[in-house]
């Protein structure tokens, strides 16, 4: 006969203190990450497992605002982050990108060893051996067979400055290749060609302080709230009460904050900004004596305005001619009056004379050189404007010229090379290069740090030249972006974080990043990469130099001496790290130099004759205007703060992609939603002469009729945009082309 064993009959008390223990449990793995612990360093208190035995700082590296971050360390490894609260940029505040910086370091698709496509057209694990052999081979057969100009690389505004340095220096004096541009000609191009043209060298002249010292903001196509909202922090700190003027089609979240909002027709801002002029130039609201002593082409500007009347204006822009009567008066009624742009200047077909508008009402009105002014270029990635200067690319380092052979004799002296290494032409810009390949021109590629299949203009014809390549090389730290999935060969590369270098902000302001992680795998800091490069190359006795970064610094303060950009007041990292950044130029020991300078303050500017240019040039329709067939007008553009570019690394981030939708999504006004049968959420067909997708309806009146919004950030969103450019720049123009929409019914979606 069996028994049946039962459980011992627990005490009162004890079955108590169980249950209390289940409520409120004081052990376990759940518990613990609760557990917080004095942090020490200023930090109050941290989660105990996070409890840092150091901390160090460093400039963060999503956009070009250049936060400090100060980096939890733990054995010597980064466990956790926080703002600097110290730093001039960020004084303590960062956004959500910031705040999970060092999450996206730990996503599974990390490039942990090179790929190479095998004969089954697979991605397989190779050795670096292996690869660095593949990569000279294939390259150099490829420049044998067709001449070294069918080589081309694409770079980015992400790398650190003395990488970027590095690599255009390789390709270019070492490997031989011409032509090579980076993903800065999708973001800053337009800013940088006005700059070069009115001021006569690449000067963004502010100070992020002059966000506080204005009394009038005039914002144009730039949402600063959620894609740079650490300088939208700093207007809210401005004690003027100041006037906040954005000029945007949509009603953003900074133009829902402004004082006013002029919704103007889209790429209708040079027909504003001339009527702007005229009318300061009417009522003699300008500054006679600067425009004299400072700037040239003003009276031939002032013939050329006569015909950009407010009522011309008011009928292109769709604003009234009260309201541009109006902003005027402000502007001349300010003390110190600031001019700011980003994208929705930049990727325009125009974008270089619109920037240009805005540098002549600076000029014209005397704002710039003083706390609060200025002609305001915002910059897009981390190191776009380390990017601009030292990238190599089309133009030679430190805003030099190839064409100018003093410029080259200048560089081949400092690095110590054959003066005959350094190429006497200037590089094909990004869309050339990309249309070399249509024309059979560019047989190899090497793409670094970004993802041409997502963000370049008309993406499937991209993707089919792409496809078209002898040889692709992409060097990356992921494995799974578009591009790389389509590439012959794969680098790991270190991100953010797991290097060092420097970055240079929007303000001009140099920042170092420093390697507080480990790279996963076999992956290599792109410096290290490069360097090999050289060795199997065959040129490394050409790079004897470039040692370290640090030492590749040290080379650039050289290149810098007696230029706009000058740095050589800076002794190494050490001392800009404790100076916490330095704006260029910086030419006195880096602890001595003030945090907050502006360019220009004493009127001289960078031409020969020391005298800034006004420039203009009639204005041009749109080259795909809305039809029957097409009628409605597609926009792109930043969607929240917490996306960045191609999702590459936000989309690695848990948190951030909870603060965004998952899934792309259309903007559209309630009227035309209406009029299309087309409720909110509903599913959606939008089509453009180049694509389609299908997206999410989201029905809202912040656009305009007639228009649409999409985010970049989707990888779709490319599909439909029209590849079309500045003639200055030669960046896209990314915000206007005609598409339609539909419902997407439920016999469509199956």
């Amino acid at each position: 006969m069996s028994t049946i064993s039962t459980p011992p009959v627990q005490s009162a008390p004890k079955l108590v203190s169980t249950i209390q223990n289940l409520i409120h449990q004081k052990d376990g793995v759940l518990t613990q990450e609760l557990i917080r612990q004095p942090g020490s360093f200023g930090l109050g208190q941290v989660p105990a497992r996070l409890k840092p035995d150091a901390t160090t700082d460093m400039v963060c590296g999503y956009c070009a605002t250049g936060c400090s971050l100060r980096i939890h360390l733990k054995e010597g490894e980064a466990v956790n982050l926080s703002p600097t609260s110290e730093y001039p940029v960020n004084l303590g505040m960062a956004c959500p990108k910031g705040w999970e910086a060092l999450s996206v370091l730990d996503a599974p698709d990390r490039a942990t060893q090179p790929l190479r496509r095998n004969a089954l057209g697979d991605l397989e694990p190779v050795t670096w051996d292996t690869a660095l052999g593949e990569f000279c081979d294939r390259f150099k057969s490829i420049g044998e067979a067709y001449g070294p100009e069918s080589i081309a690389f694409l770079s980015t505004g992400q790398m650190v400055t003395e990488e970027m340095a590095f690599l255009g220096a390789l390709a270019k004096f070492g490997m031989g290749i011409l032509h090579g541009d980076g993903n800065t000609r999708q973001c800053m191009a337009t800013a940088a060609t006005a700059y070069k043209q009115s001021f006569g060298f690449d000067a963004p002249p502010y100070t992020y302080q002059d966000f506080e010292e204005s009394d009038v903001i005039f914002l144009v196509g730039s949402n600063i709230c959620i894609a740079h909202p650490i300088m939208w922090e700093r207007v809210c700190r401005n004690k003027n009460s100041p006037e906040i003027i954005v000029v945007d089609p949509r009603r953003t979240e900074t133009a829902m904050a402004a004082t006013s909002h002029l919704a103007i027709k889209p790429k209708s801002d040079l027909s504003v900004f001339y009527a702007l002029a005229h009318i300061l130039i009417r009522e003699d609201w300008i500054d006679r004596p600067f425009i004299d002593a400072s700037t040239s082409g003003f009276d031939e500007f002032v013939a050329f305005v006569q015909q950009y009347t407010p009522e011309r204006a008011a009928e292109a822009s769709g604003v009234d001619v009260e309201v541009i009567e109006s902003v005027a008066r402000k502007i001349h009624e300010g003390k110190r009056v600031s001019f700011w742009w980003t994208m929705g200047v930049n990727q325009n077909y125009e974008g270089v004379r619109v920037a240009q508008s805005l540098i002549n009402l600076a000029l014209m009105t005397g704002n710039i050189g003083r706390p609060g002014t200025g002609a305001n270029s915002i910059t897009g990635q981390c190191n776009a404007m380390g990017s601009r200067i030292w990238s190599n690319t089309t133009g030679l380092l430190g805003g030099r010229y190839f064409q100018n052979a003093e410029h080259r004799h200048e560089v081949a002296e400092v690095l110590e090379i054959p003066v005959e290494r350094i190429p006497t032409e200037d590089s094909w810009p990004y869309h050339k290069i990309i249309e070399g390949i249509r024309t059979g021109e560019i047989k190899g590629l090497w793409i670094l740090c970004t993802n041409t299949a997502h963000s370049w203009i008309n993406q499937s014809d991209t993707r089919e030249l792409l496809d078209k390549l002898d040889f692709l090389v992409v060097q990356d730290m992921y494995h799974t972006t578009e591009t790389a999935q389509q590439a012959d060969l794969v680098l790991p590369a270190a991100g953010w974080g797991e290097k060092e270098g420097t970055f240079i902000n929007s303000e001009r302001r140099l920042g170092i990043v420093k390697r507080v992680r480990r790279p996963p795998g076999e992956a290599l800091p792109d410096f290290a990469i490069f360097r090999l490069i050289a060795e199997y190359w065959g040129c490394g006795e050409l790079f004897r130099q470039w040692t370290s970064p640090e030492a590749a610094f040290g080379l650039l303060k050289e290149l810098s001496r007696n230029r706009p950009c000058d740095i050589t007041g800076i002794d190494d990292y050490a001392a800009l790290d404790h100076a916490g950044g330095a704006q260029w130029p910086c030419t006195e020991p880096v602890a001595n130099v003030e945090q907050q300078r502006r360019l220009f303050t004493d009127g001289r500017f960078y031409h020969d004759d020391a005298r800034a240019n006004f420039l203009w040039d009639e204005t041009r329709a749109m080259p795909e205007q809305p039809d029957e067939e097409y009628p409605f007008l597609l926009l792109t553009g930043r969607g929240t703060a917490s996306q960045w570019h191609t999702q590459t690394r936000t989309g690695k981030s848990p948190v951030l992609r909870k603060l965004y939708p998952a899934n792309i999504y259309v903007e559209m006004h309630p009227a035309d939603a209406t009029l299309a049968g087309i409720a909110n959420y509903d599913e959606v067909s939008v089509r453009s002469r180049r694509g389609e997708l299908a997206a999410t309806a989201f029905v809202t009146p912040t656009v305009q009729r007639g228009q649409l919004f999409i985010p970049m950030h989707y990888e779709e969103t490319n599909r439909l945009t029209l590849p079309h450019f500045d003639p200055h720049s030669h960046q896209p123009s990314y915000k206007d082309c005609a598409v339609n929409i539909q419902p997407l019914h439920e016999e469509a979606r199956r």
